[in-house]
């Protein structure tokens, strides 16, 4: 597989910024560049797209495009590493989603382990959703 198609696979992990995905952050060089293997940003689209699968209980919309995964790595090993958030510290879910989140990225073929953080900082905010979600909501 050529750079090219590789760059183009890293960058749909980061929409814009909402996301961070893996990757390099420089300090050899080459600024920006992603120098994981293929095998590891093909593992984290997995993990993406399983993330689309899950909805919030209360919304018509899938946790990912609502903005409350601020992070996905995968190691060499395959341990799979999730930071998200919830819209408010009071979701009735918070006790209970992060289980139900780690369940499915340990499913996703290429994972061995699976890790999901539930975090606060930066706290999630109606601009972290992707304009279809928006659009879904009525918002736009």
């Amino acid at each position: 597989m050529n750079q090219d198609y590789s760059d183009k696979l890293a960058r749909r992990f980061t929409e814009a910024g909402r996301i961070d995905v893996g990757g390099d952050s420089g300090g050899n060089g080459d600024a920006g560049r992603d120098s994981r293997p293929l095998a590891q940003k093909i593992v984290e689209e997995r993990i993406v797209q399983a993330l689309k699968r899950i909805y919030d209980p209360e919304l018509p919309v899938n946790i990912y495009d609502l903005g409350l995964i601020y992070q996905v790595r995968v190691d060499a090993a395959g341990r799979a590493d999730v930071q998200m958030t919830l819209t408010t510290p009071g979701c009735p879910v918070a006790q209970t989603f992060p289980g139900m989140v780690e369940c499915a990225v340990a499913e996703v073929e290429g994972v061995r382990e699976a890790h999901v953080e539930l975090v606060w900082e930066p706290p999630w905010t109606r601009e972290r959703m992707s304009e279809a979600a928006q659009f879904e909501l009525g918002l736009l």
